[in-house]
């Protein structure tokens, strides 16, 4: 009778907590992959996974229950850069022809065998032309979609393209995977190198479409004064439809490092990194001590469509390179670095907690650009933790001086319905908060730059309402001459 599921005990593993169980992960995964089992451990097992350079390959549902995982990278692996597990679809890459794109295409004349998350990039156009102390050239102009059977695409196309230097097209399983439990600690790396970055991964990458990952656990332990940055424990790239659900995360310690302006800057790890990923959602989401500065933000993203957070407490939310379509935070708790934002579509925050400097922060590294709406319903704000500050409520910064690649603009729409302002620790001099904050910072004689060669657009409306602060000062618009004369604002 064929075993209804695989064990790690089956293939050698101790589960110890000492003994290198990794090559007997391997080959019960390998075995499990072969016949379409799921696996299960032992629940009281401690797997310790080595130190060699082994990726086991999951693509069946895998239940780690209460097992306890050890991650020890204070000595050094044989390959710091390799993953310890990947979560991969079973099917193989499909070809794809493909003429030309046109943003915002919902249609497409190729018909693959399988829906498919599709990745597309122009290498001669470069955009997100970063600025600042970590600035560089940019990166090639890229999308990524689901592509269905009948050609509909998931998920907004951003650019134009009339010639591609890649394309790919990653099968989307019809079945879910679920990867569920496990308890995993981190003996972190002490890696020391004074310039750039040298990231670590012995993580899990998942580039499987349509998986869930629930109740995992992951926890930091053995850092010592010097370090190198992870690339996110949990690992997530080229895929879609992935939900995180009930896991615990850990912020990491912050380092420093000279980078390329050879200026020093911060250097962190996130727990959780999400890249090219169509409809990404995490529900339940936890970790600790959210306003702990020392630690870095836990999650970082580039270039996904479609994000939601339901029901999570974490140190940040953060979209570096962007996010298309809807950009979701419901019922959340974001600690001291709070929410950050660059993209297209409808930005939405509801029934939160914030404790951000900003309640959202445009990032100004990339131009401080949000093509579409932005709406704050029902939520708390306690600027910058509740240290002494002058609230900003909304943070914008580009001076209309660099090329990031694209136009650049404020929120077209802002709505602003039943938020609470906790600005009780602020300046002696204080007036009351501003909605935005200055975009160009008005120097010297008060006027901007004239006729910048690459103008920042501004809010078109402000719509207010049942907007409180607990000193009962009122707010102002912003300290930007231009917009405080504007009449872009509807109270009531």
């Amino acid at each position: 009778m064929m075993d209804e599921f695989v064990t790690y005990e089956a293939f050698g593993a101790v589960g110890d907590g000492m003994n290198d169980d990794l090559p007997a992960i391997c080959s019960a995964h390998e075995h499990a992959n072969s016949l379409g089992l799921p696996v299960r451990t032992k629940s009281d097992a401690t797997y310790h996974l080595g130190r060699r350079a082994l990726t086991v390959i999951i693509g069946t549902d895998t239940d780690w229950n209460t097992s306890r995982f050890t991650i020890d990278d204070s000595s050094q692996p044989e390959d710091h850069k390799k993953p310890l597990f990947e979560v991969r679809s079973l099917l193989k890459p499909e070809q794809l022809q493909i003429d030309q794109l046109r943003r915002d295409q919902d249609q497409i004349e190729a018909r693959p065998e399988h829906d498919c998350h599709v990745m597309v990039e122009n290498d001669t156009e470069k955009v997100f032309i970063r600025k600042g102390k970590n600035r560089n050239n940019g990166i090639p102009k890229s999308d990524c979609f689901i592509l269905r059977r009948d050609g509909s695409v998931e998920g907004p196309v951003d650019w134009d393209y009339d010639t591609f230097t890649r394309i790919s097209a990653r099968p989307i399983d019809d079945t879910r995977l679920t990867l569920r439990g496990g308890i995993f600690t981190t003996i972190a790396n002490r890696m020391k190198q004074d310039v750039g970055y040298n990231y670590w991964s012995r993580n899990i990458l998942i580039t499987r479409s349509n998986t869930e990952i629930a109740g995992v656990s992951h926890y930091i332990a053995g850092e010592t004064a010097v370090g190198h940055p992870y690339s996110g424990f949990l690992n997530i790239n080229l895929c879609a439809n992935i939900t995180l659900r009930d896991c615990f995360m850990s912020g990491h310690k912050t380092y420093s490092t000279i980078g390329v302006a050879d200026e020093p800057v911060s250097m962190g790890s996130y727990d959780i990194s999400v890249g090219r990923v169509v409809n990404f959602t995490m529900i339940n989401c936890h970790m600790n001590h959210i306003l702990d500065r020392s630690r870095w933000g836990v999650i970082g993203s580039n270039l996904c469509k479609n994000i939601l957070l339901q029901g999570c407490t974490l140190s940040r939310m953060d979209t570096h390179m962007g996010v298309s379509g809807t950009y979701t935070i419901r019922d959340c708790k974001l600690g001291y670095m709070g929410l950050n934002a660059i993209g297209r579509g409808i930005l939405s925050v509801e029934d939160s907690e914030l404790y951000g400097n900003a309640l959202v922060s445009f990032r100004s590294d990339y131009g401080s650009t949000w093509e579409g709406d932005l709406v704050i319903r029902n939520s708390r704000w306690v600027p910058s933790c509740g240290d002494t500050i002058w609230p900003y409520m909304i943070e914008v910064h580009n001076d209309g001086t660099h090329d990031f690649g694209y136009p650049c603009s404020m929120p077209r729409d802002v709505t602003i319905d039943g938020v609470v302002v906790d600005d009780t620790n602020h300046p002696d001099d204080y007036t009351g908060m501003f909605i935005f904050a200055d975009p160009s910072r008005e120097t010297g004689d008060g006027s901007p730059p004239t006729e910048p060669p690459f103008p920042y657009s501004l809010c078109r409306r402000v719509k207010i309402r049942n907007l409180t602060t607990k000193t009962g000062k009122k707010w102002s618009l912003s300290p930007n001459r231009e917009m405080a004369n504007s009449k872009v604002v509807e109270e009531g």
